[in-house]
């Protein structure tokens, strides 16, 4: 293995049923993950965490905290900070409903997954440390589902910091996998007085990596990772702080990136717009599965 990159072995079979007519592909769910920075003496930082080996999907693999959305991230009584709902909409090119269950998606996962929280009593502040047996009854209630996210920040009398978040980018998964999202990726700031912990149960590691050491990584093969992830790191790099991550947000181009396959000289060519060394050649007959 040349590098880090992981697709599943079922691809190559679910591409050829693609083509030849026998595959309807799965609408997408909308999704959302935070690339969460910090600030370190030889730069910023990227929190990651490694996906259990149990897992069905990209077991193994790293990436960032995030999820799909949860229906009643739709809520309207959410308690809301930052730019409104329709500023948010024309930043993603959704309507204000959908933006507002993106936004309050990614700010839930990441409590849910690192345990902080975007969040705080008033528009500009957020709140300190998030760690006790209080907080963590709550994220467990998120997490199973007993709790609205609506109703947790209106349990603590918080409103959802939506200006501490970045849109980055949007990538949607290929219509050939079964479990497919689209997904928003966000850039924010560890808050002050806040810290990370693995929170989720489908991690079993997490760390705070500089982006370049983490895209060496995965050159290396010794980091197993998804185009999505890999990409983002690599346009981490361009930023020494987070702060400059985040200014740079605005101007970044959200138009989806979503790989196609097509046949060429009797193998099928899987490529990501945009992102050249994401290509694979593929030999057309059924070969039992695919490696990286």
């Amino acid at each position: 293995m040349a590098n880090g990159q992981w697709y599943p072995p079922e691809w190559p079979d679910r591409i050829r049923a693609l083509a030849a007519g026998t595959l309807t592909p799965v609408t997408p769910k909308r999704a959302a993950t935070v690339m969460l920075l910090k600030d370190t003496g030889t730069g910023a930082a990227v929190h990651m965490l490694r996906r259990r080996a149990s897992m069905a999907f990209a077991s193994g693999a790293y990436a960032y905290p995030g999820g799909g959305v949860d229906p009643r991230d739709d809520d309207h009584q959410v308690r809301w900070a930052g730019p409104t709902h329709a500023w948010w909409a024309d930043r993603l090119g959704v309507d204000e409903t959908t933006a507002q269950a993106i936004v309050c998606a990614a700010v839930r996962e990441t409590y849910e997954e690192a345990g902080v929280l975007l969040a705080g009593p008033t528009p500009d502040s957020v709140v300190g440390d998030t760690t006790g047996a209080d907080w963590e009854a709550d994220r467990a209630a998120l997490v199973a589902r007993d709790l609205s996210f609506a109703e947790f920040l209106d349990r603590r009398g918080l409103a959802l910091r939506s200006d501490l978040l970045g849109a980055w980018t949007r990538w949607i998964t290929p219509e050939f996998e079964a479990r497919r999202y689209d997904t928003w990726f966000f850039v924010a700031a560890l808050p002050e007085g806040q810290r990370t912990r693995n929170a989720s149960t489908e991690a079993d590691r997490t760390v705070w990596i500089a982006p370049g050491e983490a895209a060496a990584g995965y050159d290396k093969g010794e980091l197993l990772m998804m185009p999505p992830t890999i990409a983002t790191l690599r346009q981490l790099t361009a930023y020494e702080t987070a702060a400059q991550a985040l200014a740079a947000a605005p101007g970044r181009d959200l138009t989806p990136v979503l790989a196609t396959a097509r046949l060429v000289d009797g193998e099928i060519v899987l490529s990501w717009p945009g992102h050249d060394e994401f290509t694979k050649r593929i030999p057309t007959a059924p070969t039992g599965g695919a490696t990286a």
